[in-house]
């Protein structure tokens, strides 16, 4: 029997304007976590010296299970993220929290710009998600190492074992690795085509001069450019196609996005 695990609904994570379009099932929102390559990470900062505002940054990471790897994206998974040492995050989240810093994680996709017959009828067709969790530093070696190496093919799949690796002491020690352990989460989806009211459908001087759709938007990999330094004189098979992959499959989804799904 096909499980369809999800984020129970609470005050923090529902979803109320157009909550039609609102997703709480873990594959889901955990696939757009992982297909985005920037998260945006959300905190407090409680040192009235750094200022009255939260921090956000923008940070890479990917959702996964050290302690159960082969955990498909529909599992419960801790979202990894990959920072310096001696940065601000880190630091609050090692010495301030002992139960981990409370943290926002946001990620985002635009698939395609809805245009109507209305500038307040126009709309974006995108793919969000909220994760709403506590971060821990990894202090184990064997944890820190899985993640690095997770995060590492989340850039460009096979790239861990087709580069120098492990990682140097001096590189481990400068790198932390945050865990973040989920709470609760929501995604939220628009697709199709646009919204018109129908005072505005049912009038031809309008409709007869305003054109409407979907220009669908999709990320595109360009051509590897070799640096000054490489001596590879053919772009490995895992980086063409990684390439290809990866613009196939989000070009096919911009395009389908045109029409609810």
């Amino acid at each position: 029997m096909a499980r369809n695990l999800a984020y129970p609904k609470e005050r923090g994570n529902t979803v109320h304007r157009e909550n039609q379009r609102a997703r709480y099932d873990l594959r889901t929102i955990h696939s757009i976590i992982n297909s985005t390559p920037v998260l945006h990470l959300s905190f407090n900062v409680t040192d009235p010296a750094q200022g009255p505002f939260p921090a956000i940054l923008p940070m890479i990471g990917q959702m996964g299970s050290f302690s159960h790897p082969s955990a498909d994206l529909d599992e419960s998974l801790d979202c990894y993220l990959h920072g310096y040492v001696s940065s601000r995050v880190m630091r609050i989240a090692r010495e301030d929290h002992a139960n981990g810093l409370p943290v926002s994680i946001a990620a985002t996709k635009c698939d395609g710009l809805v245009l109507s017959l209305t500038p307040f009828s126009h709309s974006y067709n995108y793919r969000s998600a909220v994760l709403f969790g506590h971060a821990s530093p990894v202090d184990d070696a064997e944890e820190k190492l899985w993640a690095m190496r997770l995060i590492t093919e989340s850039v460009v799949k096979g790239r861990w074992e087709h580069s120098r690796t492990p990682p140097e002491s001096a590189e481990l020690s400068s790198t932390t690795i945050l865990r973040v352990r989920i709470a609760s989460g929501s995604g939220k989806i628009r697709d199709g085509e646009p919204h018109d009211d129908k005072k505005d459908l049912e009038r031809p001087d309008i409709t007869s001069r305003v054109w409407t759709g979907v220009i669908p938007m999709w990320e595109t990999l360009g051509d590897p450019v070799a640096a000054g330094s490489n001596r590879v004189d053919i772009i490995p098979d895992h980086i063409r196609s990684f390439v290809d992959k990866a613009n196939d499959e989000t070009q096919a989804y911009a395009q389908k996005a045109t029409r609810e799904v």
